[in-house]
């Protein structure tokens, strides 16, 4: 572990990937050997939480995880603008191109505790959005065997397979471990994700304060960098 006056920064530089719709830089951090998983958060903007706990556990090492890619800020221009979407409006949680896709505007609810719900659109066409398309493309290249994909604010892990590590991820976070949220998600990452074969962990976020993140979500994430995914996983 970095001492804690050095853990400001990053120990490494991260290497671009692609362009956002504003043209912002999208970025990860490579793995220092090969990236058996990628954890990625921010693809929802109006979830910003998941980024700044991912990246406190990224900048905790003292060495580049060696088995883990990261993504901090999936989706740069929402978290800068606190929208859910992109500049385009567009949800990149339901661009994906996937057997389910479709074209009618997608909601979502103004909060957990309010019913009125906000529309926006899954974009004019699958991966249609550039997030998206760079975002295909990296996994096409880095060939993770499994994806952690953060989200808020759900309070659970959603793992349809119910995995040996959903099991311990679940354990380790305290969070629900559930097959499925409960409503339809077409054009997910995740929906996605399982059309090619990549098992993926949705990891929700409880709506408490960034603080109690820090304290029930960040070690776990350490420990995910640091490399205890292997064993849940069967790798080497």
């Amino acid at each position: 572990m970095r001492p804690m006056s050095h853990r400001g920064t990053f120990a490494d530089q991260p290497v671009a990937f692609g362009r956002s719709a504003l043209g912002s830089r999208l970025e990860y951090f490579p793995a220092a050997e090969r990236a058996d998983l990628l954890v990625l958060a921010g693809i929802h903007g109006e979830e910003p939480d998941t980024t700044v706990v991912l990246s406190r556990a990224l900048r905790s090492l003292a060495a580049p995880p060696r088995r883990a890619a990261v993504i901090t800020a999936a989706n740069p221009d929402g978290l800068a603008r606190g929208t859910r979407g992109n500049a385009n409006g567009v949800d990149l949680n339901r661009n994906f191109p996937t057997a389910d896709w479709q074209p009618d505007p997608i909601t979502h609810r103004w909060s957990l505790r309010h019913d009125s719900e906000v529309e926006l659109s899954p974009g004019p066409a699958p991966c249609s959005e550039p997030e998206t398309a760079a975002l295909i493309g990296l996994i096409a290249e880095l060939k993770p065997r499994h994806i952690i994909s953060l989200h808020g604010h759900l309070d659970c892990i959603e793992d349809p397979g119910l995995s040996p590590f959903g099991r311990w991820a679940a354990e380790r976070s305290g969070l629900p471990l559930v097959e499925s949220v409960g409503y339809a998600t077409p054009g997910s990452m995740g929906t996605w994700s399982a059309e090619q074969g990549i098992p993926i962990l949705t990891w929700e976020f409880a709506p408490e304060a960034i603080e109690s993140l820090f304290h029930t979500q960040l070690p776990v994430l350490i420990e995910i960098l640091q490399g205890e995914f292997a064993a849940p996983l069967g790798a080497g």
